[in-house]
């Protein structure tokens, strides 16, 4: 006859394993978000927690999905420089990938089919390496009275029609609610404050929520 001591051991034992089999969220688990951006995403003038990216990584946490939230966005940033900074982001594995880029190109002067390439590259880039991987297209506008009617109408139309061609998700306009409020942008009238990022985290949570809760419930795959 085993020992008490024994039959306790055993029962730990046992119970041990039904723990490990169905432990919750465990690094294996989590998915991963990249945001690939400029300064409105990098929040500029702002601390690196007011930044709407941060935001969506609380808003994620708050709805118990287990999500890394890289923000690789850069002051300036432009089409062509989020081209050659993208490689580096390649090395792991991208779950969801949000891109928010363009509009400086456009402050520059830049050709829409231009941007609309290097957009294009980027896109390809990242679903050469991660084929499961899901869009996120933060659209812009150009100001009104910004260059020629011509430039302003395609540069606005350019983010639907990267959307419809590569099957993206789209947040129609980024600043939505913020542009031109005095109120939620720093005194440059450019950059959203901490109380504009809220609202550009509110922009991206009602296209992100939905296909971020999918993606959570999808079996992790192997890292690279």
């Amino acid at each position: 006859m085993k020992s008490p001591l024994i039959l306790v051991c055993l029962a730990v034992s046992i119970l041990f394993a039904q723990f490990a089999s169905t432990s919750p969220l465990n690094a294996g688990d989590m998915k991963t978000i990249l945001v690939l951006g400029d300064s409105l995403s990098g929040g500029f003038g702002l601390k690196p927690s007011e930044a709407y990216p941060a935001l969506l990584a609380n808003k994620l946490r708050a709805a118990g999905l287990n999500f890394q939230v890289t923000n690789a966005s850069q002051t300036g940033g432009t089409s062509d420089g989020g081209l050659e900074r993208l490689p580096g982001h390649l090395k792991r594995k991208i779950d969801i990938f949000i891109l928010e880029l363009g509009i400086n190109d456009a402050f520059r002067g830049g050709p829409v089919d231009q941007i609309q390439n290097n957009l294009q590259q980027i896109i390809d880039k990242v679903k050469a390496r991660n084929p499961d991987v899901r869009v996120l297209i933060a659209g812009m506008a150009a100001p009104k009275g910004f260059g020629a009617d011509d430039y302003v109408s395609a540069f606005g139309k350019m983010f639907a029609e990267l959307a419809t061609r590569n099957d993206a998700l789209l947040v129609p306009y980024l600043l939505e609610g913020v542009a031109g409020d005095p109120s939620l942008n720093l005194p440059d009238g450019i950059h959203p404050n901490a109380a504009g990022q809220k609202v550009l985290a509110e922009n991206v949570w009602r296209v992100l929520e939905p296909v971020a809760r999918e993606t959570a419930a999808e079996p992790a795959s192997h890292v690279r």
